[in-house]
């Protein structure tokens, strides 16, 4: 009868400790302020989504999503599952998304993670170019100075070459309240030089050169 109490007891009190050692799974919460940099203020009212993303895979999971207030604020608090990274995505009409990843082992349970970040106001750059007395053997090339570039929407940064009659308009997205530019040359005489305007947030500038 002792050895049965006795071993009972034991067990009892292997299972406390077990069970005082035993961790719950803890929150991580990720939070921050965003910023309109086009005109210096928080950037309220944007869609803000947060995806996981599980080890090994491509795969976009959405955590939650929220729009922003006055402050620019945003905030989420999500259970702390083994992922290889989590995505922050916020989008506006008329901005720039940010895109911006986390990593899982950047992320702390002890404290707030703040993540602050910033877009800007889209603009347009219409460039015009018009040979107003083609010939076959006219040669135009122009590569461009100033204007936003990595993007999906950017105009490309290599030279760009055109021969012969030429009548086109093409649009190229930039940051608002910033300039686009190029340099051109007409290949073959003494025509050269830059063309920039500043573009206004959520217009179009036009940039024409006649030659």
């Amino acid at each position: 009868m002792k050895r049965v109490l006795f071993l009972t007891l034991l067990l009892t009190v292997f299972s406390g400790t077990f069970s005082s050692c035993k961790k719950g799974k803890a929150d991580f919460t990720l939070k921050g302020v965003l910023t309109d940099e086009t005109f210096n203020t928080p950037f309220a009212n944007a869609q803000v989504k947060l995806y996981s993303v599980p080890v090994a895979t491509s795969q976009m999971i959405l955590i939650g999503s929220s729009t922003t207030g006055s402050d620019g604020a945003y905030s989420f608090t999500f259970p702390r599952d083994k992922m290889e990274k989590y995505v922050l995505v916020v989008t506006k009409n008329n901005y720039f998304e940010i895109n911006e990843t986390v990593l899982f082992s950047s992320l702390s349970i002890t404290e707030d993670n703040i993540r602050n970040y910033g877009t800007t106001a889209m603009s347009w750059a219409r460039l015009v170019f018009l040979n107003t007395a083609p010939l076959a053997s006219d040669h135009m090339r122009y590569i461009k100075q100033d204007g936003k570039s990595g993007c999906m929407e950017c105009c490309p940064i290599a030279q760009q070459d055109y021969y012969g009659a030429l009548d086109t308009s093409i649009y190229c997205i930039n940051d608002a309240n910033t300039n686009y530019s190029f340099y051109y040359w007409i290949i073959g005489t003494s025509n050269q030089g830059l063309k920039s305007a500043y573009t206004t947030p959520f217009d179009t500038v036009n940039i024409v050169l006649n030659y």
